[in-house]
């Protein structure tokens, strides 16, 4: 039983340290929730575009690390399509730890080049808390481990720039530009940096002779400098008269390998990923993934019933 307890704290103090050097969650349905990484994506389907993401990993495990996020955006009709708002909830938990953000953001698309240039801005509001009741220590008196629960709080800013093209897209992001400082309790001990976090994104789709058939692929790469991560994701998509389906498999160079399948049901965009680590933990111990969304036209000047469909093409 002891040896249980120190391979679930030894695996869950590894995620917590990448979780530090890695602020953000890395979902790997990341091309499904582009708002979460840019805020100039914000608004750019022209339509409203609410996505979800839950994701638990390490199966298995005591206090296993889970996330969930919920973004939506739309653009300003009574301004101008060229407008897009949005806002998002982060809720993700890594054992004692909870980190919670919300945020709201503006982003502006200009046409260029034959595509779309786009930039966005948004403002953030960091909540972090520790549950100190749930530690085991000898030393009750450190004040390095607090023994209840404490809380911080942080406002931070973040800032992206995109450019879409007829079938695929580029961008590149600043997140926590302010790099701020989360105080828990009253105790300075108790007190962390949220690092600047940089993100470059890119997809392109590959049309096959068949055109109900097509490849998407995307990327992501993010760094804080010191820490990165990268993921490559290729999807092949069946875009049918009676629905759309996918299946798809990512890479994650010496984190994890994942498998993807999905489809957009009368406007529902539902998606399944299961990430298998390279290292460290065991092929059944990986992440469950589940992402939702929900994509439809809403227009406030017309007469009749909204016409409902998915417009994401990677």
């Amino acid at each position: 039983m002891r040896s249980h307890k120190i391979l679930c704290l030894t695996a869950l103090l590894t995620f917590a340290m990448q979780a530090a050097a890695q602020y953000d969650p890395a979902f790997n349905h990341y091309w499904a929730l582009q708002s979460l990484y840019n805020p100039a994506a914000s608004g750019l389907s022209g339509q409203i575009n609410v996505q979800g993401g839950y994701a638990l990993q390490m199966m298995g495990y005591t206090h296993a690390p889970q996330t969930m996020v919920v973004t939506a955006d739309l653009p300003l009709w009574m301004i101008g399509p060229a407008h897009g708002v949005g806002a998002g909830f982060v809720n993700d938990k890594i054992g004692l730890f909870e980190h919670k953000k919300f945020y709201i953001e503006y982003a502006y698309h200009q046409k260029l080049w034959g595509g779309r240039l786009s930039a966005g801005v948004r403002g953030a509001m960091l909540a972090e808390s520790f549950d100190g009741t749930g530690l085991d220590v000898i030393d009750t008196g450190d004040p390095a481990f607090p023994t209840s629960e404490v809380n911080g709080m942080a406002f931070d800013v973040e800032a992206g720039l995109r450019y879409d093209g007829k079938s695929w897209y580029v961008g590149a992001s600043g997140l926590h530009l302010l790099a701020p400082t989360v105080k828990l309790g009253d105790s300075k001990a108790n007190e962390f940096e949220v690092p600047r976090t940089y993100y470059l994104t890119g997809g392109y789709n590959i049309r096959l002779k068949n055109p109900l058939l097509k490849v998407q692929t995307s990327a992501i790469l993010r760094t804080d400098l010191t820490n990165w991560r990268g993921d490559v994701t290729a999807r092949l998509a069946y875009n049918g008269p009676k629905g759309k389906m996918y299946v798809g498999m990512g890479y994650s160079p010496t984190i994890s390998t994942s498998v993807f399948i999905g489809g957009d049901f009368h406007g529902v965009q539902l998606g399944y990923a299961y990430e298998i680590f390279t290292s460290g933990v065991g092929a059944l111990q990986g992440t469950h993934e589940i992402s939702l969304g929900y994509t439809t036209d809403l227009d406030l000047f017309k007469k009749g019933k909204n016409r409902h469909q998915s417009v994401r093409i990677l």
